[in-house]
């Protein structure tokens, strides 16, 4: 099993961090029962865009996030290897203004649900800076109430500049952005671009936890935000890969293209009653 590093949050909200997860949290021996709800196994042959069934394409940049990628709608930044994986790959070329191209799927009006376990498996870009791949929800009523009411729930960010380290973060009204609640974990002596790992969330009522290869390292509750617990409605699944972007930083001379997150499959459960 893999025994986690820690990392806390430094900065202005080092306090809040603190206590976010407490060692009765992360020790519990109680199991929740989950029942498939949807899944995508992205099997087809190579070159062939995901169902589009399941996926629908943000096509732009920015983001929010001063992103320097394009996101496409091509087959050449998201499409199946022909081996049972989505391939979403970020390259260096020009494109409606922007020197990269990349690609962001999501389930927007295609699959949305309120609570359960979210989960994929994803072996990472290589760990070079500027490459930012993420596995994310976000409220699906974001186009009514705006960002950071509708709330997101980072399943998985990684920073290429740190190739054995993740987070996993709660946005929400009065703690978002540099003031999200969140935890880093770090693979002891290996690397999450040479290897599958399955990166999930369980979502059930008034908390949400975090795991990496089913090895709980967060727990956040409604009574430890700060300001309102927005996780009472639907969200949907966001898989993308930036180039750039305010955290993540810039490409430089270390930075090679063309990059490729890998998903192996994705899975939603609900919680059996």
């Amino acid at each position: 099993m893999i025994r986690p590093r820690l990392v806390p949050r430094l900065g202005a909200t080092a306090a809040l961090f603190l206590g976010v997860a407490g060692c009765g949290d992360l020790t519990s021996t109680s199991k929740t029962t989950w029942t498939l709800a949807w899944e995508d196994d992205f099997a087809g042959p190579a070159g062939q865009l995901p169902s589009s069934a399941n996926w629908h394409f943000d096509t732009g940049t920015d983001w929010g996030n001063a992103q320097l990628e394009f996101d496409t709608d091509r087959a050449q930044n998201a499409s199946l290897d022909g081996a049972g994986h989505l391939a979403i790959v970020a390259r260096q070329e020009s494109f409606q203004g922007q020197n990269f191209t990349s690609a962001r799927i999501t389930t927007e009006g295609k699959h949305e649900q309120t609570e359960g376990r979210f989960e994929a498996r994803i072996k990472f870009p290589a760990g070079v800076p500027g490459i930012w791949p993420a596995f994310w929800l976000l409220g699906a009523n974001v186009r009514t109430v705006g960002w950071p009411n509708a709330g997101e729930i980072d399943i998985m960010e990684n920073f290429g500049r740190e190739p054995s380290r993740i987070q996993g973060a709660l946005h929400g009204p009065g703690y978002s952005g540099t003031q999200s609640i969140y935890r880093a974990f770090d693979l002891p002596d290996a690397r999450f671009d040479a290897d599958f790992h399955v990166l999930a969330v369980e979502w059930t009522g008034d908390r949400v936890k975090w795991f990496v290869d089913d090895v709980l390292y967060q727990v956040v509750k409604k009574s430890y935000v700060p300001g309102d617990w927005v996780f009472d409605h639907p969200f949907y699944l966001i898989l993308n890969l930036a180039v750039g972007g305010g955290p993540a930083g810039s490409p430089n001379g270390a930075t090679t293209f063309p990059q490729t997150m890998l998903v192996d499959w994705v899975r939603v459960y609900t919680e059996s009653k």
